[in-house]
């Protein structure tokens, strides 16, 4: 497994290293001990599933606070998805800046999203399904999130947004009043 560092610190590409033959490849996704010695929290506390039926549809921009705070390992697993990591942190020398990729099960790579960075991503395709691991479980009252269209991020998403959750709609613009919890939020279920 090859790890690409990103431009955002703790965020890096996940590339296996196949082995192709006539029945097709092999490749290996996961390994505690390479993230271990990159810094990376190897704990898998949960497993969630994602899938847009739209391209254009953006899911995000999400993430949870400490103690919940927590680090995702984002893979697609059908069409394609423009995944984005938001740096949050208030002491980061790239806060409020953003990185992405765009992932597809054609190559197998993922996107590693460190603690106190917000996830978001775009469907490229129609039908586009994510995976991804998180450290921790989900914790209702730690989830925070960001407007997607936040003039202070300037998320450069590929295509017209076409679809978007209430929740997703509801959350405040950073540059306005911070991240917080919109009072209307179910805050039993991630979107």
């Amino acid at each position: 497994m090859r790890m690409t560092p990103l431009s955002i610190d703790g965020a890096w590409i996940l590339e296996p290293d196949w082995r192709e033959d006539a029945r097709g490849r092999f490749g290996r996704l996961f390994c505690v001990e390479t993230l271990a010695a990159k810094g990376i929290d190897p704990t898998i506390r949960q497993v969630n599933s994602g899938r847009s039926l739209r391209a254009g549809t953006v899911r995000g921009i999400h993430w949870q606070v400490a103690p919940h705070d927590e680090t995702k390992i984002v893979r697609c697993t059908a069409g394609r998805a423009f995944d984005v990591v938001v740096d949050l942190r208030p002491h980061s020398a790239t806060r409020r800046r953003w990185t992405s990729v765009e992932l597809s099960p054609d190559d197998g790579s993922a996107l590693v999203i460190p603690p106190g960075c917000g996830h978001a991503w775009q469907a490229l395709t129609d039908g586009a399904e994510i995976q991804y691991t998180t450290s921790r479980d989900y914790a209702p009252l730690s989830a925070r999130g960001a407007r997607w269209d936040d003039p202070a991020l300037a998320v450069a998403w590929p295509l017209p947004v076409t679809e978007l959750s209430d929740a997703d709609r509801a959350w405040p613009p950073i540059s306005a009043t911070g991240p917080r919890i919109p009072l209307d939020r179910n805050p039993g279920i991630p979107s």
